[in-house]
């Protein structure tokens, strides 16, 4: 599902229009990327939680060459999937 499906599933179900439902959409996904930017955790109960995470330096290898690389130390986005969306994709 891309985006554009996700608006029309969400417009479906809720009878609004395309359109502001697309507006809903993008605020939400906006307010998430702010929060999580700042490091803070946003959780949606029954969905799951999205954090930040480190990942250390390391040496990584070329696979063209076979060099040697340094791979610098980066932020990672991290999504914990919450028990309700577990057991639904579990088919519990």
């Amino acid at each position: 599902m891309n985006k554009q499906e996700l608006v029309d599933a969400v417009a479906a179900k809720t009878g609004e229009s395309k359109a502001t439902t697309g507006e809903a959409i993008d605020a939400v996904i906006a307010a998430i990327t702010g929060a999580v930017t700042k490091g803070d955790t946003v959780q949606l109960i029954g969905f799951g939680s999205f954090s930040t995470g480190a990942r250390a330096a390391r040496v990584g290898r070329n696979p063209a060459t076979g060099a040697e690389i340094q791979i610098p130390a980066a932020k990672t986005v991290k999504f914990t999937a919450g028990k309700a969306f577990k057991d639904a994709v579990n088919g519990a």
